[in-house]
Parts: structure tokens; sequence; C-alpha cells
């Protein structure tokens, strides 16, 4: 009884996905250091930011309370893009016995290419950070020293002057985090909690935050840093980071960089009747973005355009 075309794919199908199963589970998820995955049932994503109230007035004797009123100050989108690829292999190799060889090496390939477009899209958030053209639901990039406030001001993430990693600069963003406010113009308790750097900075970082004493100096004064536990969750590195000397501290407020799943990385195998071929694909959809741009801090390195 001659093998169909159909039974043929169906036995090839197991063996194609564990090779890319495995393949793909080796590679380090670079962006989950930097956003909270969430899922999605819709085309695309939107979250609101809500002013709270004011400081409360002191109400005199007699007098009437004060009303206030809260309202949406700007709404931040997420658009989800479709990433796919795929690659065939002629009836031609899978007579010749070449199968075995071919989709091992075209299957790692396929899975280091998805891996690395979800990675690069990622790390693009930050390499874009100071793009003018690339802004947030308040009409600035991510890192600006213009975020808007419902009271008419503005709100900083960025350094006053911008500077390399080094003691003076770590500390200087540690402050201004600790001096956030929120829409309404009221201090919120924030700190810095990770530190993501390009590779070119994993080893002042390593000095900066992990040595006793200061680095550079002769005295023997503690590293203030490390003995406070300013950055608790210590520095990652991001191996697709462009810029070679910024770095960025990630705080912990909530619903900050955000990383949306429409649709799992999903394979799929198939023949082909003209040729013979049989061809197998990967696709996933997702988006990477922000919504509250006090979920990070940066120190001003960036380029902007």
């Amino acid at each position: 009884m001659a093998i169909s075309r159909s039974q043929l794919v169906k036995e090839l199908e197991p063996g194609l996905n564990a090779l890319f199963g495995l393949e793909y589970n080796r590679y380090e998820n670079q962006h989950a250091e930097i956003f909270a995955t969430e899922t999605s049932d819709r085309a695309f994503e939107e979250e609101v930011m809500l002013s709270g109230f004011a400081s409360a007035p002191t109400k005199q004797e007699g007098a009437g309370v004060v009303f206030d009123t809260a309202g949406e100050t700007f709404t931040a989108r997420y658009n989800h893009e479709t990433i796919a690829l795929a690659f065939s292999i002629t009836e031609e190799a899978i007579e010749d016995n070449l199968y075995d060889r071919l989709a091992a090496r075209y299957t790692r390939a396929l899975a280091r290419s998805m891996s690395n477009t979800k990675q690069v899209k990622a790390a693009n958030v930050l390499n874009q950070a100071q793009f003018a053209a690339v802004t947030g639901g308040d009409g600035q990039p991510l890192i600006s020293a213009n975020h808007p406030l419902a009271t008419g001001g503005v709100f900083a993430n960025v350094l006053a002057t911008a500077a390399d990693l080094n003691e003076t600069s770590l500390e200087q963003s540690l402050i201004d985090i600790a001096g956030f406010v929120d829409e309404r113009g009221l201090r919120i308790a924030t700190q810095g909690r990770k530190m993501i750097i390009p590779k070119e900075l994993q080893f002042t970082a390593e000095r900066l935050m992990k040595t006793p004493q200061r680095t550079g100096t002769a005295d023997n004064d503690i590293n203030a840093i490390a003995s406070m536990g300013m950055v608790p969750e210590g520095y990652s590195v991001n191996n697709f980071l462009t810029d070679t000397d910024s770095f960025f501290l990630m705080t912990d407020v909530p619903n900050g960089m955000k990383h949306f799943v429409r649709s799992p990385i999903k394979t799929a195998i198939e023949g082909d009747f003209d040729t013979g071929n049989v061809r197998f694909k990967a696709r996933e959809r997702y988006s990477f973005g922000f919504s509250d741009p006090r979920a990070i801090f940066g120190n001003g390195n960036l380029p902007t355009s």
C-alpha cells in the first residue's frame, strides 16, 4: 500500500515540533526582565491612566467639605503584531533520507529567528525611549523630562544632566525616583528595584553594586548603594540594547512596561500537492509597550531620533 502525502506529513510532524520546542526553550527570555506579560483576546489593548485626588485641605469649623473630582488623563495603546516565518523541505530530500539532517538544522535556525525578533522588538522600546517621534499615551517619549501631570506641571524620569554609569549618576537616579509624584502632584513611595544595562556596562555595574567599599577611591568609605540595599534585584544585562553607555532603572511602580500575548507561538506543518515539498511554519502575535512611565528611569544618553 502506497504511503500518501498526508500520511508522510503526520509522520514528520512530531519530530519537527519536538526539535523546534527544544531549541526555542533554550533561549533566555531577556524581555521578561523588563516587561510584565499579560494575555490579550483583542486586536489591541488600551489602558487608561486615572488621576487621583489632590491633597486633602483643612476643613474650617462650620464650613462645608471640599469635593474633588478624579478623571482620565491619557490612554496607552498596544497594537499587536503578527510575527511569522516558514521553510520547506523538498520531496527529493525526504526521499534521499536527508530529513533528519536538514530539519534539525532548519528548525534551530527558525527558532533563533523567532526568538531574535521578539528580543529586538522588546529592546527597541528602550532603544527608542527618547525618540521624539515614538511617544506613549501622554504624548511624550518613554524617557522624558516633560511627562505632563493633571495639575498642569510635569515630571521627569530622566537625569537632569545626562551622565554615564558611575556612583554619582546611580545615586542621583535613585534620589530622583524617590521624588516621583502622581498625576495630582502627590508624593509616591517609589524606589529603584533593578538596573537594565547593555553588555558593555556589566563590569562597571558589578563593581558599583557588589563591592563592600566605594569604587575608585582609597578611602575606607562603605558602598552605600550596596549596604542600603537600594537596588534589591541587582542588574540584568540585555544583549539587544544598542546604546553602549545608557542604563535604566526599573522601579516598583505597577502597570508600567508590558508585553501582551495575543497568540502564543504556534507551529504548523503541511504537504504541498504540486511540488511534494513539506512546509513548516512558526507564528505568534504580541506587542510590547508601556503604560505608566514612572515604571522606568533613564540616564539620558539615548539618541532622540
